[in-house]
């Protein structure tokens, strides 16, 4: 692993400034700074930014809270729809040479992880996690011995 690297690849200044977009992000949107009628009264979680490695490109995972698949759609057309505006208040906020391009997508790993949560709890995994391992004991101590 080279230095200044994280165990993904990606460099650590990327990592640096697409969690500084994500602070000023979340705080952009937390404010109200971006008025459209979708995002009125909701609340929206920003969990990741990712940066390009040239930080001309970005892309924001975003959840609404406690809202539905329509909502998810509303409020990404919303802020995508704003994104010029959006770019201009975080290149001020985060000081970079260049202002990212800024792309909003749905964040599913909350998903993911219900999904794979929900997979773990089912009667199958838990019957195989439960299940004692006696036939493999027994089968190991009735091997003879090679002398």
């Amino acid at each position: 692993m080279k230095r200044g690297m994280d165990d993904s690849g990606r460099s650590l200044r990327t990592l640096r400034v697409g969690e500084a977009m994500r602070h000023a992000l979340a705080d952009l949107l937390a404010r109200g700074m971006v008025r459209d009628p979708a995002l009125d009264g909701r609340i929206v979680s920003v969990s990741e930014v990712r940066v390009s490695p040239d930080l001309r490109h970005a892309t924001a995972f975003i959840m609404p809270v406690g809202g539905t698949a329509a909502d998810e759609g509303a409020v990404l057309g919303a802020l995508n729809a704003h994104s010029r505006q959006i770019r201009q208040a975080l290149a001020r906020a985060v000081n970079t040479r260049y202002a990212a391009e800024i792309q909003f997508r749905v964040d599913d790993s909350f998903a993911e992880a219900a999904r794979i949560d929900a997979l773990l709890r089912s009667p199958q995994v838990r019957r195989d996690l439960e299940a004692p391992p006696a036939a493999s004991s027994a089968a190991s101590s009735a091997e003879p011995d090679a002398d």
